[in-house]
């Protein structure tokens, strides 16, 4: 017979798998909440209010701190806030309470008159949101188990994607009826329940080997790395892989809007067919990097992001047509999403158990260049190149991405990784 007590310790631990799974869910939505707001949805305002494509395209800059995270992450493992809380709790309140105020003063800025102020005050939303993110994947490695942690994980990127789908797909549906001011003053309250969460869930256990001193947090992880073969290649090769997919990505919704479609018909096409299309295509990912393993993944999902690019060309030739936007955005985020998965997969087989979270950090910041930089002046070649010639070039743009896969991904297995 079952004793009680092992059924109140089944039922204990139910509640407390449910629990874990839901900070994950809850999670993740407050971190992918804030990243479009300041890329997709601030783009469509500028765009709206005159402001010259060239301008736009430079905003991309904001986007530094995301791409830059890595130099300041060691910071949340070595120090513990004194204001209580833990130190991952501590340091996710505050970043949470930052973010929520940076997110309602930009709704309160002017794009036309002011370009460099909306600049300001965005940027501190990149920073406080890629600080989020930090101690959000460091708090969520700690509070899982190994075996909690697929589940988890999968929890977290639904949740991200739920806060992209609200803050692009949501807030531009909104913008067709109430002023953006007041679609970023929602936003900002939409992440209340993710601080809510931070200041209920429990301090994870703190996780042995934590570094003792600065200096150690900061040039251990990185010695070991640059210690090993091709350690530099393959940082180029995450720099390159997806860098025509996100130059393209990054000047997509103004030219949704020249193709003469309103911003409810981007939001209800793009954003929620295109976030299910996105879903499906790293669920399937998944599945066939079980078959085919991570380097051919990337190889055959890389050419199928070169050529998703390639289709808004088309539309671009063709123009306004919704059924053709359909299609072109279905395969664009599904394919999209089977390469975010290998690559994904790739970055994490890639570090050191030992130094996960700051290698980790190191190596997702770099696959955020291409958004930042590489974007930043993809307003220009819009202008000069015309938008067909723009998305060719992007198309071109993913060659020496796909070049680099023959050292550091060999179809055949292996890696230029030898440690």
């Amino acid at each position: 017979m079952i004793s009680f007590r092992a059924m109140a310790n089944v039922a204990s631990g139910n509640r407390v798998m449910g629990r874990k799974m839901a900070v994950a869910l809850v999670m993740g939505f407050s971190c992918g909440l804030p990243l479009l707001l300041t890329i997709s949805v601030l783009q469509a305002w500028m765009k709206k209010e005159g402001v010259d494509l060239s301008v736009i395209g430079l905003f991309s800059l904001v986007g530094l701190p995301y791409t830059l995270k890595f130099l300041w992450a060691p910071l949340f493992d070595r120090f513990t806030l004194p204001l209580g809380g833990g130190r991952r709790k501590g340091w996710l309140a505050l970043a949470q309470i930052l973010l929520i105020l940076a997110i309602g003063c930009l709704g309160f800025t002017k794009p036309a008159s002011f370009p460099w102020l909306v600049a300001l005050v965005a940027f501190f939303v990149t920073f406080f949101s890629a600080s989020q993110d930090i101690v959000v994947d460091a708090y969520r490695r700690e509070d899982l188990t190994d075996a909690e942690l697929g589940l988890g994980s999968s929890m977290y990127i639904y949740g991200y994607r739920l806060g992209m789908l609200l803050a692009s797909g949501g807030g531009l549906i909104l913008a067709d009826h109430i002023p953006f001011s007041q679609v970023y003053l929602i936003m900002a309250l939409s992440l209340v329940p993710g601080l809510a969460v931070t200041l209920w869930t429990p301090e994870p256990k703190e996780p042995p080997g934590r570094p003792t001193t600065l200096a150690k947090a900061v040039v251990e992880p990185m010695r070991e790395y640059f210690s090993r073969k091709g350690a530099f290649l393959i940082l180029l090769f995450i720099l390159l892989y997806k860098i025509g997919d996100t130059m393209a990505s990054a000047m997509t919704t103004p030219f949704y809007l020249d193709m003469g479609f309103s911003m409810s018909e981007i939001g209800t096409v793009v954003k929620l067919f295109g976030f299910w299309a996105t879903l499906v295509g790293a669920f399937t990912g998944g599945l066939l990097m079980l078959k085919m393993g991570i380097n051919r993944s990337l190889w055959v999902f890389g050419f199928l992001q070169a050529l998703s690019t390639a289709g808004f060309v088309w539309l671009a030739l063709v123009g306004h047509s919704l059924p053709l936007l359909a299609c072109v955005i279905a395969f664009e985020n599904l394919s999209g999403g089977m390469g975010t998965a290998a690559y994904a997969a790739f970055m994490a087989s890639m570090t050191d158990r030992r130094f996960t979270a700051t290698q980790y950090a190191l190596l997702s910041s770099l696959m955020g260049v291409p958004r930042v930089i590489a974007a930043a002046p993809t307003g220009y070649f819009a202008i000069h190149l015309g938008w067909v010639g723009f998305f060719v070039f992007c198309t071109v743009a993913a060659v020496p991405g796909m070049i680099l896969l023959v050292k550091c991904a060999p179809w055949k297995g292996g890696s230029i990784d030898e440690r």
